[in-house]
C-alpha cells in the first residue's frame, strides 16, 4: 500500500482537540462540507477525511502552494497524500482549489445558494499576517452553517512584540465584531467558535 508522504508536523498536537470538536460537527453525516485555508502537505486534510469525515462529506482545500523555494514539491507531496487518502477512502471527497484565498473565497461565495451557508467546519490556517486571517475569517463567515465550526490556528504562535505579523490580533478583532453570532468555544493555540445563527 502506498503510504502518506509528510516531511513537516505542525500537526501533532491537534486530533486531541479535534477528537473532542468531531462529536460537535452540525450538519448530517455524508451530507457535511469542510473547508480548509492553508493546506501545505495535506497533513490535516488527511486527518479530516480519516477522522471527522463519512462518506459522502466533502472537503475543499484552498492554498497557493507558494509558500518558498520547495513549493513545488510541496504541492507535488500535497497531491500524492491526497491520492492515498483517496485510494483509502473513495466516498470522501476531497479537491484541491489551487489559488490566494481571497480570490477561491469569493469563488465560493459566487457560487454558493442563496444565503450564502455551505460549510459545516472552516479551518483557517493560510497565513500568519494578521489582515490575512481577517479576511479569511471574514469572507468565510457566511460560507459557515448555523451550528457550525470555525477554528483559527496559530492563535498563541508569534513573537508578541509583532502583533500584526502573526495571527491573534486578527481573531481577537474577529470574535469582537462577530460576538453575536461567534461563540468562542476553546481557546488555546488554537481557537474555536461556533456560529450561533
Amino acid at each position: 500500500m502506498i503510504e502518506y508522504q509528510f516531511t513537516k508536523d505542525w500537526f501533532h498536537w491537534a486530533p486531541k482537540v479535534w477528537t473532542q470538536l468531531t462529536p460537535m460537527l452540525s450538519g448530517k453525516a455524508g451530507q457535511r462540507h469542510f473547508l480548509e485555508i492553508g493546506s501545505f502537505e495535506g497533513r490535516s486534510s488527511v486527518w479530516i477525511a480519516e477522522n471527522m469525515m463519512q462518506d459522502g462529506d466533502e472537503l475543499r482545500c484552498i492554498d497557493t502552494w507558494k509558500g518558498g523555494e520547495e513549493h513545488g514539491e510541496v504541492e507535488e507531496r500535497f497531491r500524492h497524500n491526497l491520492a492515498v487518502a483517496a485510494e483509502k477512502f473513495p466516498r470522501r471527497h476531497i479537491f484541491q482549489s489551487k489559488g490566494r484565498s481571497i480570490q477561491e473565497l469569493a469563488r465560493c461565495l459566487v457560487e454558493a445558494p442563496e444565503g450564502f451557508a455551505t460549510f459545516d467546519f472552516i479551518y483557517i490556517d493560510g497565513s500568519h499576517e494578521a489582515p490575512d486571517v481577517l479576511t479569511d475569517a471574514c469572507m468565510s463567515w457566511p460560507l459557515l452553517n448555523a451550528g457550525g465550526l470555525m477554528v483559527f490556528d496559530d492563535y498563541m504562535w508569534g513573537n508578541p512584540r509583532d502583533p500584526l505579523h502573526r495571527p491573534k490580533i486578527a481573531i481577537d478583532a474577529f470574535t469582537t465584531i462577530f460576538g453575536e453570532t461567534a461563540e468562542v468555544i476553546r481557546i488555546g493555540y488554537q481557537l474555536v467558535v461556533r456560529k450561533n445563527r
